[in-house]
């Protein structure tokens, strides 16, 4: 009976899919649905897309301070730079929220205008707040904050100016904005290429932008560019800014899946750039003197020494004397500051020594800096060995974690969970997807494995599909799978 419901429901997704969608000009012929696709970093560039990527000029960061990239651990480009966004806070990076989906722990890289340089500042993410009515890209309120472990080292006055439901008529069809983003440049992205670029498009009439999902909708987004993509976005610039008379107006959210289409970017002067503001808060006091670790990740093998930068800037009492301590070490480690004591504006060097017999996991150091008015305190993300979470911390994997299908077949991949308390529950979701991948079986206990079997879409593109693992007392982990159709 299940085999039968289940050839049903692809029958009927079939029938549904040989039904054209009338749009467009009166008189032309009626034009089939395509699907849509969130440009993220790894997701592959069809054959036959334009050669170069796409009408950008380069960037830097020098002109445009508030531009960062965001990274995921596992992500195929270099450092994984999955996508791009704005910095509108001391702590604060504005992204797309389809970008949280990715797999891999997240992380925001800051000051380079190329990411193969060496420098920057990384910093770890520590909380990603989406919009609550987001669901996926194509439906609108496709934003997020992520709020990182220590300052991100902006210059004053260099954060990202946010749309609110103030600044009306930005949107307007016939000006130009720019977007900023570090995505691929080339089809094949072979060499890669992670500089910042500049892509200026013209605004244009949402009533343009159809036959893609349920098309735009101008209450939450904004249509731009040219309907053969001859300018357009590209994997890897999700979540960067869209520009316009110096305002963030909008966010770059998704495009045809064949990238030869407008670039759609989530609208910010309504309800969702207040929903950013109250999320960004009050400005944050200059009273205070500041401490910022950079880099703010860094990794050193068992028995081996890192150093990192301890920088400052004074508060309105100008400049103290602060003295300068480390907790939250690992065992066996020592911390080095050179000078133990500096002026508030001026940076010490920290040299962290650990133990050859240092547990390898990441640990989160604290840096406190006792000054003559007050006493704050930065983090620093330390990674021992091959790192790794607490024992005891849930976490899902997926082996393999992205397969290639055709409409009609099946896929599967292998799930294990370790960490967690009692039974823990699968599940996966995915836009565009028949019917919901099926678990065998569904629940299971830490350590243990499960087989995902998913239906392919019957069009094809590329289709992240998200697993979610939840134990008995609420907490989730999840990872991501990337089915390509063929």
């Amino acid at each position: 009976m299940q085999r039968k419901r289940i050839l049903g429901l692809l029958a009927l997704g079939m029938t549904a899919l040989s039904v054209p969608v009338v749009g467009g000009t009166a008189g032309a012929a009626p034009q089939p649905v395509t699907s849509a696709i969130a440009p993220t970093g790894d997701v592959r560039i069809p054959e036959g897309a334009h050669a170069q990527g796409i009408g950008g000029v380069p960037a830097s960061v020098k002109d445009y301070p508030f531009a960062i990239a965001a990274l995921r651990e596992g992500g195929s480009r270099p450092k994984g730079q999955s996508c791009s966004g704005s910095v509108v806070a001391p702590r604060k990076v504005m992204v797309a929220a389809h970008c949280k989906e990715l797999a891999g722990e997240k992380s925001v890289l800051y000051g380079l205008d190329d990411l193969k340089s060496t420098g920057g500042t990384q910093l770890k993410a520590v909380d990603y707040q989406l919009h609550p009515k987001f669901t996926q890209p194509w439906n609108g309120y496709d934003v997020a904050i992520i709020t990182t472990d220590a300052d991100i080292p902006v210059p004053a006055g260099g954060y990202a100016k946010v749309a609110t439901s103030a600044d009306t008529g930005l949107e307007t069809p016939g000006k130009d904005g720019f977007s900023l983003g570090y995505g691929k440049k080339t089809q094949n992205d072979s060499p890669a290429d992670v500089t910042l670029q500049k892509l200026t498009l013209p605004i244009v009439n949402a009533n343009q932008c159809t036959g893609v999902e349920n098309g735009v909708d101008p209450k939450t987004m904004i249509c731009a560019g040219y309907s053969d993509g001859r300018k357009t976005v590209l994997p890897g610039d999700s979540g960067g800014p869209f520009i316009v008379n110096g305002v963030v107006v909008g966010i770059t959210s998704w495009s045809r899946s064949d990238f030869k289409w407008y670039s759609v970017y989530s609208r910010l002067n309504n309800e969702m750039g207040d929903w950013v503001k109250q999320q960004i808060g009050d400005a944050p006091s200059a009273d205070k003197f500041t401490l910022a670790a950079s880099p703010g990740s860094v990794k050193v093998d068992p028995g081996k020494y890192i150093s990192t930068s301890i920088t400052s800037k004074p508060g309105k009492n100008g400049s103290e004397n602060v003295a300068l301590t480390a907790s939250g070490l690992p065992d066996g480690a020592k911390a080095t500051f050179q000078p133990s004591t500096i002026k508030s504006g001026d940076t010490a060097k920290l040299t962290i020594e650990t133990a050859a017999g240092t547990p390898e996991r990441d640990y989160t150091i604290t840096v406190s800096g006792k000054g003559t008015t007050d006493t704050v305190t930065t983090t620093l993300t330390l990674t021992v060995g091959k790192g790794g979470s607490e024992p005891g911390d849930l976490k899902v994997t997926l082996d393999p974690a992205s397969g290639t299908a055709r409409p009609g077949s099946m896929v599967s991949t292998k799930v294990s969970v370790t960490g967690g308390g009692g039974s823990i529950t699968l599940s996966a979701s995915g836009s565009g997807l028949p019917f919901a991948p099926f678990f065998n079986p569904q629940t299971i206990s830490s350590g243990g494995t499960s087989t995902m079997q998913v239906f392919p879409p019957f069009q094809a593109g590329t289709y992240p599909i998200t697993v979610t693992a939840k134990d008995s007392s609420g907490k989730t982990s999840t990872a991501t799978y990337t089915l390509t159709v063929q």
